[in-house]
């Protein structure tokens, strides 16, 4: 499985710019004027992972493959954006499949960059934002309506939809998002939220785009958007867009360098990655052998059978065990085969729930 992160957010704060720096890409368009990207710019992204690279010095492989990240960059939404305007409609059709967005928030001033509402005000942008969200899912719960009430007529299940969407309706319309409608944990609900892909259920990290001196003191507006996500459970992020553009190119040595010349150790990509995993409940596991080094994203919590299907659907239907060897145990004692000697391999059955690091390697058989 790979995590999609969609990014949205108003023109001109920011967007193509850090999707060109966090996929070292540049071909998104990035102008000083809104719409400059028409179609949604797609990139897959290697997640950064230190273990890999471990793994990989012990047992060198022929290859090595890093668990992935699909980035989906849109165009710069705006006020009418659910009924059309800036071609809106389109642009959120692209982010629906994303597991997680990425709002990126204007929070550095330029006077050479225009803001379409006149003046930097973080808080008032995400509401623009979120209540276009909002309203392309209540344009879309209503589109469906028919379909659902007369998939009840014939459907006992479909019927039990059927008072949890007109609620749902009266819900989106007072301006909630979906996020908020409960049950959320009702088995109807859960079908009617699969089907539809609300966007304003959608886990968000809301990310401040800043010039590099926040990064030594920051401003007001950062607080205020790292306020609002946490009194709305959701990860922030703090990102200088330029100043990632400036990674792009360098050795690790220049790069370390330069970010602790402002006080930080790791780039845009690895926070904003770390908080996608941490917002989806998401962890790796790794496996290791002469062919292949490889990290394979599970949900924290999957037992090993279901685990083991990630890789193929026979491992998980015909799972026998799992040989587990912690990650530390692996690299202090140089590999698989000190590891068995010194009794430090594990045999899980299917009730194992994988940890976040285990290098694994499954028995099955169909």
């Amino acid at each position: 499985m790979s995590l999609q992160i969609g990014i949205l957010g108003l023109p001109n704060v920011g967007k193509s710019t850090i999707f060109n720096a966090l996929t070292k890409t540049q071909n998104a368009e990035a102008a000083n004027y809104p719409f400059c990207t028409i179609e949604p710019n797609k990139a897959v992204v290697a997640v950064p992972d230190h273990r890999i690279d471990e793994l990989a010095k012990i047992v060198n492989p022929k290859r090595v493959q890093h668990a992935t990240v699909d980035f989906v960059d849109i165009a710069g939404l705006v006020k009418g954006a659910s009924r059309g305007e800036g071609l809106g409609n389109k642009f959120l059709a692209n982010i629906r499949e994303a597991d997680a967005l990425l709002h990126v928030v204007r929070c550095f001033s330029d006077e050479n960059v225009v803001h379409v509402e006149g003046s930097i005000n973080p808080i008032r942008d995400i509401e623009i934002i979120e209540t276009e969200l909002i309203l392309a899912d209540l344009q879309s719960l209503e589109n469906r309506m028919q379909k659902i009430k007369k998939q009840a007529r014939a459907d006992k299940s479909a019927a039990a939809i059927v008072p949890f969407a007109e609620a749902l309706v009266a819900h989106l319309s007072d301006g909630k998002p979906a996020a908020t409608f409960e049950p959320i944990d009702n088995d109807a609900v859960a079908r009617l939220f699969k089907e539809c892909q609300f966007l304003s259920a959608k886990k968000v990290i809301y990310c401040s785009n800043v010039d590099e001196e926040a990064f030594i003191e920051e401003s007001q507006h950062i607080k205020d958007v790292e306020k609002y996500a946490e009194e709305r459970g959701c990860e922030s992020v703090k990102i200088s867009a330029h100043m990632e553009e400036e990674l792009i190119g360098m050795e690790d040595d220049e790069r370390d360098e330069f970010l602790a010349s402002f006080g930080i150790t790791q780039s845009g990509l690895d926070k904003i990655i770390k908080k996608g995993y941490a917002t989806l409940g998401l962890c790796s596991y790794l496996t290791a052998g002469e062919k292949e080094v490889r990290a394979w994203t599970i949900h924290t919590g999957w037992k090993a059978p279901k685990a083991a299907g990630v890789i193929h659907t026979d491992f998980e239907r015909g799972f026998i065990r799992a040989q587990v060897i912690k990650f530390n145990d692996f690299i202090e004692n140089g590999g698989e085969q000190q590891c068995k000697a010194k009794g430090l391999i594990s045999t899980e059955g299917k009730d194992y729930v994988v940890q976040d690091g285990d290098v694994i390697e499954f028995l099955f058989n169909v």
